[in-house]
């Protein structure tokens, strides 16, 4: 599968097995031999050392930096600490990041290629389910601040995105559960046809069943990649695929980021469903189908626990879809049509107050 950007165009592969193939890849890149592998304390012991020794079976000298697992690696304190490691392994501007792992590697390891000697070639090797449906795919690279997450951030399109989905097999039921959120995401926003395919295989997919979980992840990063190659920079219908991450953000800062994206945004839908429905753009019926997909892949469209609208609302306006002080929310007008609404707040309230 390519995606179209130009001269930033570039594959993403999805094979069971590929990682294994790693270093074959990058040497059709034709770019530097010398490579920082970026990964977490969770992959590390599962995959870091087969992908470092692939790639210096391929001629790579690589070097390997491992962040802590969780949210609070994409913060600046070990993105310097990345800096660092960049320096020692004595990347030059052809060498490329090698991401391995979720998204929270994804984004932080992005962002340092981003930013190292002004840009050098970044790879994406997704290790959870929720990278390799969403977050590998697009160029979205971003670290924390104090006040809000991925306030610091840049578009890089990565050079190529290897996604092997035999990894998911070392991935725990929660987070692989927690995904999903994003999964039933793309088909509510974008594509009735597989939001229903979703209905009829759940449970094949909570199986992890081979079959359908490649269905599931190609379709997704097909859907990613036609709205990325619309608009790259998310000034227009990019921003659909914020479904459930206006008030999913809040309920996931709220949290210190101890609930999980995917489940946050998955609460989000629940409740920015209803918000639609409310404004006269979502039948009941719909509603209904949505809350009951996500209750069966075992998350809640609950917007709970929540924190006091007072507290939410300074959240809420640090979303990047507001406009002139205006909240903008991606909601469905149907399932599978997404559309970008600007809501007063009052109508928020009233819906925070009436759900929370």
């Amino acid at each position: 599968m390519l995606v179209h950007l130009g001269a930033k165009s570039y594959e993403i592969i999805i094979r069971p097995g590929a990682l294994a193939d790693i270093g074959a890849l990058l040497l059709g890149l034709k770019i530097g031999r010398r490579a920082l592998i970026v990964t977490d304390t969770h992959v590390a012991p599962l995959w870091a050392d087969k992908v470092r020794e692939n790639l210096a079976a391929a001629g790579f000298s690589p070097s390997l930096v491992t962040l802590p697992a969780g949210e609070e690696a994409k913060s600046l304190g070990w993105l310097a600490h990345l800096y660092s490691a960049a320096v020692s392994a004595g990347l030059e501007r052809s060498s490329p990041v090698v991401g391995v792992g979720g998204g929270v590697v994804g984004d932080t390891a992005g962002f340092l290629a981003a930013t190292y000697l002004r840009g050098v070639p970044f790879i994406q090797l997704p290790t959870t389910l929720l990278a390799q449906v969403d977050s590998a795919v697009g160029g979205k690279v971003a670290v924390n601040l104090p006040q809000g997450k991925n306030l610091v951030g840049a578009f890089y399109q990565p050079r190529l995105v290897l996604v092997d989905p035999e990894v998911l097999a070392t991935l725990p039921e929660e987070e692989y559960r927690a995904a999903l959120g994003e999964v039933i995401k793309y088909g509510a926003i974008l594509d009735a046809a597989f939001f229903a395919y979703l209905e009829d295989h759940l449970p094949a997919l909570l199986g992890r069943d081979p079959a359908v979980l490649a269905a599931v992840i190609e379709r997704c990063l097909a859907l990613k990649a036609r709205v990325v190659e619309e608009d790259e920079r998310e000034a227009g219908r990019r921003a659909l695929l914020n479904f459930g991450h206006t008030l999913g953000h809040v309920l996931e800062a709220a949290s210190h980021f101890t609930l999980r994206h995917g489940a946050a945004v998955a609460r989000g839908m629940g409740a920015e469903a209803e918000l639609a429905r409310r404004l006269g753009l979502l039948a009941s019926e719909d509603v209904r189908r949505l809350r009951e997909l996500i209750a069966r892949a075992g998350l809640s469209a609950a917007l709970s626990p929540a924190p006091a609208w007072e507290d939410a609302r300074p959240l809420l306006y640090r979303d990047k879809k507001v406009r002139d002080g205006r909240l903008i929310f991606a909601l469905p007008h149907g399932l599978g049509l997404g559309q970008l609404v600007p809501v007063p707040e009052e109508a928020v309230e009233k819906l925070w107050r009436d759900l929370a």
